[in-house]
């Protein structure tokens, strides 16, 4: 029984560190660099291809929603004819 508890007690402290095993580069400066730019390219396309395909999918949505909206609105202003 105190075998199994000092195993355990010793998995335990290999498992729950506060470092990590893997040292990861630090990219913080190379973005900061990149989004400081003044190229007149705005801040949220500065990211590359993926921006600019979110941001328009987005507009795309945002503008096809609008107008089925409306449509649907001008739908249901308009009374049903009563045959």
């Amino acid at each position: 029984m105190l075998r199994n508890l000092l195993a355990l007690r010793q998995i335990a402290k290999r498992t729950i560190s506060t470092s990590s095993r893997r040292q990861f580069e630090n990219k913080v400066p190379e973005k900061q660099k990149l989004f400081q730019e003044d190229n007149g390219i705005p801040v949220h396309l500065k990211g590359g291809i993926a921006d600019a395909l979110l941001y328009r999918a987005t507009l795309i949505l945002t503008v096809g929603g609008t107008a089925y909206a409306m449509y649907e609105l001008a739908v249901a202003s308009f009374p049903k004819k009563q045959d």
